[in-house]
């Protein structure tokens, strides 16, 4: 099954470790803005212990957020082909994107603040079907330069002769 998911006959490359630590900085403040919003309300409107007992629950989540966040991190690669580019990712539910550089219209660099401050970029290839984009995230901006250059050569290339 796993062939199916990451062909062996290919070099994967892994997305950065810090894409990991971005997500749990996210995760973080998205758990931290909820628990000072609901606990309080909770607390004044039913009573103190269902306040704890929504803290304790919050915090059993972020908890958990920290694990698969990890996990969904490792599942993230990507691999280059001499006419495709590939992207696997996902633990549970995983997914294989193939990209045939000729069909790619144009790419992507993205680096919100987040991810400046970890010093990361998305690439994102763009095709004209919706539904073969492929999205990298966790490279270093040094990656995604080189990723962006190669894949916009290797698109046109690929392009010129249709």
């Amino acid at each position: 099954m796993n062939e199916l998911f990451a062909p062996s006959d290919v070099t994967w490359t892994p997305v950065s470790p810090k894409l990991a630590n971005l997500r749990r900085v996210n995760a973080g403040i998205s758990f931290g803005v909820i628990a000072l919003v609901l606990v309080p309300s909770l607390g004044f409107m039913l009573s103190w212990a269902g306040a704890v007992v929504a803290l304790v629950a919050i915090l059993a989540a972020f908890a958990w957020s920290w694990v698969l966040i990890g996990r969904n991190q490792r599942s993230w690669k990507y691999a280059e082909r001499e006419d495709e580019l590939l992207v696997s990712h996902g633990v549970m539910f995983r997914e294989l994107v193939v990209v045939p550089y000729g069909r790619m219209q144009f790419v992507d660099v993205t680096a919100g603040p987040l991810e400046r401050s970890f010093g990361l970029a998305t690439v994102e290839l763009h095709t004209a079907t919706p539904a073969t984009d492929a999205k990298i995230p966790g490279l270093t901006p040094d990656e995604a330069a080189r990723l962006r250059d190669r894949l916009s050569a290797l698109g046109q290339a690929q392009a010129w002769g249709l």
